[in-house]
């Protein structure tokens, strides 16, 4: 994979749990960074770079309240798509400028995984094959920037947003999502395999995920919803087991 960077759309404290996150879903061989690193306001990456092995690319800002990163950005994706060497790109932005990029990366053949804040334009989540918000990654503290004991403090809070979300009544919307694709490819029994669900989910929605509800899968989202019966099958391998779901029969 290819990692891209706006080093304008994203803070030091996210990388490294981003790396990590992406690692999930293939090996990141190019990792570049896009900035005017002369700017004062990104002296505190230099340590996060050095650290992950992230090149970072130099675009100076030519005129005051443009943003030629974009393009710089742009323009090695294209370089890369060309060279045919890599199945997947991770753009890290929360800009919409990048939509037509990611499609135009999708039309050629290749992933396209998105990560932004929440604020990102649903233009740019929904031309991803999928789209992570960075909120629900745990960030580290960027070391010029603060220090531990106010990065433990936001490190608390968001432990407890996350128990709040979980005591709170899950989106209807979400609700809708889940019960309509299981009913999409349910087979004639009614039962769906777990797998092939998230799949669709994703095709449906790319910024699904389950930790932006507060739960860390698929599975444990699923029994919140009381609404689906679960059913585990043992495989001809003993270590693995297939899990289906169907929404719950009626007397």
């Amino acid at each position: 994979m290819a990692v891209l960077i706006d080093a304008d759309n994203v803070t030091c404290r996210y990388v490294k749990p981003m790396l990590e996150e992406v690692a999930r879903y293939g090996t990141p061989t190019v990792k570049r960074i896009y900035g005017d690193w002369t700017q004062p306001s990104l002296s505190t990456w230099k340590t996060v770079l050095l650290e992950n092995a992230i090149i970072p690319i130099q675009q100076y800002s030519y005129t005051t309240g443009k943003n030629s990163t974009d393009s710089a950005l742009i323009i090695d994706a294209m370089d890369l798509l060309y060279k045919g060497n890599l199945d997947c790109f991770c753009i890290v932005s929360s800009d919409s400028d990048f939509t037509r990029l990611a499609t135009r990366l999708r039309e050629a053949g290749k992933k396209v995984i998105g990560i932004g804040e929440e604020k990102t334009p649903k233009p740019f989540i929904v031309a991803c094959d999928k789209f992570i918000f960075l909120e629900i990654l745990q960030p580290n503290t960027c070391k010029a920037t603060k220090p531990a004991r106010t990065a433990d403090r936001s490190n608390q809070n968001r432990s407890n947003n996350v128990s709040a979300v979980k005591s709170e009544p899950l989106p209807p919307e979400l609700i809708e999502l889940l019960v309509y694709s299981v009913d999409d490819i349910a087979g004639e029994d009614g039962w769906t395999f777990l797998g092939d669900l998230g799949n669709l989910i994703l095709k449906k929605n790319p910024s699904f995920d389950p930790r932006n509800y507060g739960y860390q899968k698929l599975t444990p989202l699923i029994i919140a919803t009381d609404l689906f019966d679960i059913d585990v099958r043992e495989t001809s391998n003993r270590t693995v087991k297939h899990m289906y779901v169907r929404l719950k029969q009626t007397d």
